[in-house]
């Protein structure tokens, strides 16, 4: 009796103590719930900060990519124009032609049907755009502008 006696009192102490002892299973919870938000706070950062950027480089028509060429590729192909002086020379022949031949930008798109529904006038929206006032017409009336 005096061996079960013993075994009881420990348990029961035992139960006691491990009221007082910090849970960590609850601070990792808590790290890991803070981590997992403040990841969320930061991508959530960085895609508005992309959409910013990509909102700049539709509207400044300046912005142009400058392609990396290699000495091998030009080696072997001297008798083809690369696609860098074809991206040139259409560049320039669509210049010289009517700008309706050359394809807009479906987001470019949107964003003048918006900025119409908005109330903005042709120059306005020309202006923010990187579009002439007849390519703005042209688009709004095909696709049922407000104007």
């Amino acid at each position: 009796m005096d061996f079960s006696i013993i075994l009881l009192i420990i348990g029961i102490l035992l139960m006691i103590i491990s009221f007082f002892i910090k849970d960590t299973s609850k601070k990792i919870e808590k790290d890991v719930e803070e981590l997992s938000i403040s990841i969320y706070q930061e991508t959530n950062a960085l895609k508005r900060r992309l959409k910013v950027v990509e909102e700049e480089l539709l509207l400044d028509s300046s912005f142009h990519v400058k392609s990396p060429t290699s000495p091998k590729k030009g080696a072997l192909n001297r008798n083809k124009p690369n696609l860098t002086e074809q991206i040139i020379s259409s560049q320039d022949h669509s210049k010289s032609t009517v700008k309706k031949s050359k394809p807009i930008n479906e987001i470019l798109v949107r964003q003048v049907i918006e900025l119409d529904k908005q109330g903005y006038t042709f120059t306005e929206i020309s202006k923010l755009s990187t579009l002439s006032e007849e390519q703005i017409r042209d688009i709004l009336k095909n696709s049922g502008g407000n104007k």
